[in-house]
């Protein structure tokens, strides 16, 4: 039986309350990438390296978190960063009492940009993990344009594969693949649910892992129409038209356009797994400023269709990606948010 539950936090200010630091960041992600992206649907990698330096993990705690690198597929080159709370030190209730849950993550950047070792998300992961006191497996995916799609949808799957074999057995961060979350912001969002449907429609063929819910923040779909939001708030930090529909073209394989599956989630090929009983609940998280909103509204209008449960968090001030940037307070909330979502879906207190 569908359910929707829409949760929207007090609002506090008209608009989005930002200080000149926060513009001045949130300026110098928009030069990066736009400075890197060329007309020819290539991507500098070479400058981005410099500006996108890769930040090394923490053996010992890090607020309360240490992470380490992991292999996931050696003939790939499939890395990802798992994060994991130290007893005692997470938010949640019964950290370090057995098996953590694991949510596997998938980072944003339009599919082309930034990685699992990128400082915004190294941060947005601890800080997942230490709310929910979970496991948080971040997976290095491959990127765009040098690896379309559906490259990220295969590595997604080959993170769940790793789970699901006990020889992948991690000694001293014990973790519950029966308790598997998939979650990810914009691009990462978009894959997190294109992995849950694969899942979803090959369930019987995982001998451990469960999916228990996929968390979407801000996924990134779209169509070939400009909605509202995206006429209304174009300009609008870190999502504009033209960036996007640079991230379709190198992303999208060659001659599709937006209405292919990987795009746009009301696709007749898009429907394959979300059908079935094994897609799970979905925690939804929507900006008032964030360009993308209407095509996640209407994520949330295709899964009540098909009678999943979806919880919708409505954040009215905030921008695309706001909760990687510490300054926004609703960025608290999400993660309070999803260590609920991660603690009643997996069966905790």
């Amino acid at each position: 039986m569908a359910m929707l539950e829409t949760t929207t936090p007090p609002r506090r200010k008209p608009k989005p309350p930002m200080s000149r630091l926060m513009r001045l960041s949130l300026k110098a992600v928009d030069w990066v990438t736009d400075a890197t992206r060329r007309a020819d649907g290539t991507l500098n990698r070479r400058a981005l390296s410099l500006l996108d330096p890769r930040v090394p993990t923490f053996s010992s705690p890090c607020r309360g978190v240490s992470s380490r690198d992991v292999v996931l597929d050696r003939a790939t080159r499939l890395r990802a960063r798992l994060f994991h709370p130290t007893a005692g030190r997470a938010k949640g209730a019964g950290a370090g009492a057995g098996p953590l849950p694991v949510i596997v993550f998938f980072h944003g950047g339009g599919f082309a940009f930034l990685s699992a070792a990128s400082a915004a998300y190294d941060a947005a992961c601890r800080r997942i993990a230490r709310y929910a006191s979970a496991a948080v497996l971040s997976v290095d995916y491959r990127r765009a344009p040098e690896h379309r799609c559906p490259a990220p949808y295969d590595d997604g799957i080959a993170a769940l594969r790793f789970l699901d074999d006990p020889k992948n057995h991690i000694a001293d961060v014990p973790l519950d693949a029966s308790r598997c979350f998939v979650a990810g912001d914009s691009a990462g969002g978009n894959i997190a649910h294109h992995v849950a449907r694969r899942y979803a429609a090959d369930a019987p063929t995982f001998k451990t892992v469960r999916l228990n819910g996929l968390v979407a923040i801000q996924p990134f779909f779209g169509g070939e129409e400009r909605t509202d939001s995206e006429l209304r708030l174009h300009g609008a930090p870190i999502v504009t038209i033209s960036r996007t529909d640079w991230m379709w073209r190198a992303f999208l394989p060659p001659g599709a356009d937006r209405t292919h599956e990987a795009a746009n989630f009301a696709a007749p090929a898009a429907a394959a797994g979300v059908d079935s009983p094994a897609f799970p609940p979905v925690l939804l998280a929507i900006g008032g400023y964030d360009p993308l909103q209407d095509w996640q509204r209407r994520y949330a209008e295709m899964l009540l269709s098909k009678g999943k449960d979806v919880r919708v968090l409505e954040y009215p001030n905030a921008i695309h990606a706001f909760y990687v940037f510490p300054e926004f307070d609703d960025g608290r909330d999400l993660m309070i948010r999803i260590a609920g979502f991660v603690a009643e879906s997996a069966g905790g207190e």
